[in-house]
């Protein structure tokens, strides 16, 4: 399961575009709403999140998305169960996506270290040790990293990519009229 976490203040296209195109690819996506099933986004947009924090257990995980967007990155970086999940995924190997001002989240930890890593200008500070890119979707070893809400689209296809296969994600691309396939 690809656990997508909903904090108050999210960025609902980096999230919604996550969940939408990895459910197209037939990938288990649940979303899980910090501190309660009903968040609002950074626009004002209400979602119904499938779990609450408190009901989800990293059993079957096969990665994390964490979306940016203010204060739904402060937000997601408080809450302990985000952090455990981060945890798993590392201690596992699995992927840890993260978007816009979401990888300051890795960036703080020190995960990003040495590595090639992208977030939304500004906050290129918080990525502790990482080698800052220029693309607007990056995925080095575990991490995939992206710059924020135009490069939604982008960073899901490369996380489809990374998950079943980059066949698979241009298959959804060309099935989404998309431009340009990863």
């Amino acid at each position: 399961m690809v656990v997508v976490f909903l904090a108050d203040g999210f960025e609902e296209i980096e999230a919604l575009t996550a969940v939408d195109v990895l459910r197209r690819a037939d990938i288990n996506v649940v979303t899980v709403g910090i501190g309660g099933k009903n968040i609002r986004g950074a626009h004002g947009i209400m979602v119904a999140a499938d779990v609450e924090d408190s009901n989800v257990k990293p059993d079957k995980l096969e990665a994390v998305v964490l979306p940016g967007g203010m204060p739904g990155t402060v937000n997601l970086e408080k809450s302990a169960v985000v952090q455990h999940f981060i945890d798993v995924a590392v201690e596992r190997n699995l992927p840890v996506c993260a978007i816009c001002a979401a990888p300051s989240i890795l960036g703080h930890r020190g995960l990003l270290n040495g590595k090639k890593a992208v977030c939304y200008p500004g906050f290129e500070k918080d990525l502790t040790g990482a080698v800052i890119s220029s693309e607007y979707v990056v995925h080095e070893g575990q991490f995939i990293t992206a710059k924020g809400a135009g490069a939604a689209l982008d960073f899901s296809l490369k996380i489809v990519s990374v998950l079943l296969s980059p066949e698979r994600a241009d298959e959804i691309a060309k099935s989404m009229q998309c431009r340009q396939q990863i």
